[in-house]
């Protein structure tokens, strides 16, 4: 049965979109790569899609570019490992999900009594923690294999602008290929 849905999960990952959304998720995260290393101390995000992808942050566009730039060069030449980022919401809907489940586990059969829950609180938290600290290579390993691509293929960039929203600036990368 594993077998089955493996296939299957491969089958969708060679979707056009899925692979188009994947492989400008790993040219986002590349690109948060190479902006990380030249701005330490400035908070950024992304957000990717089919047509290309989102970074927020106060950088400016020159640097956003270079970064683009630079992150596509070097995915290009092998640097796969970039398109993985420690920071991605596939690692935390993955700590997330297996931390609700292994809290879940505990408290089942714990009887409707607050008491009874209370006396499984420290099961549950244990648990949680325990899931938590082994989610963090799970996720990695879920965002290389299916939520992102460290091979761009022909992806190129169309457009890079600024886009202001409130308090922070937004750039859209848009791609395409």
């Amino acid at each position: 049965m594993l077998a089955t849905f493996t296939g299957l999960v491969d089958q969708v990952m060679q979707n056009g979109a899925v692979d188009r959304i994947r492989r400008n998720h790993g040219l986002e995260h590349a690109t948060l790569h190479v902006l990380g290393r030249r701005l330490p101390r400035m908070p950024l995000a992304g957000h990717s899609d089919s047509g290309g992808f989102w970074i927020l942050g106060q950088a400016n566009l020159g640097d956003v570019q270079a970064a683009v730039d630079e992150a596509l060069r070097r995915l290009r030449a092998g640097e796969k490992e970039l398109a993985v980022h420690p920071n991605c919401g596939t690692n935390f809907v993955t700590s997330g999900v297996l931390a609700g489940v292994a809290a879940s586990l505990a408290m089942f059969g714990a009887g409707r009594r607050t008491r009874d829950q209370l006396e499984r609180l420290p099961l549950a938290i244990t648990l949680a923690t325990l899931t938590l600290v082994s989610a963090q290579p799970l996720g990695l390993h879920i965002q290389e294999r299916y939520t992102t691509s460290g091979k761009p293929g022909d992806l190129r960039v169309v457009s890079i602008t600024a886009r202001p929203r409130g308090g922070f600036q937004a750039y859209r990368v848009a791609t395409e290929g």
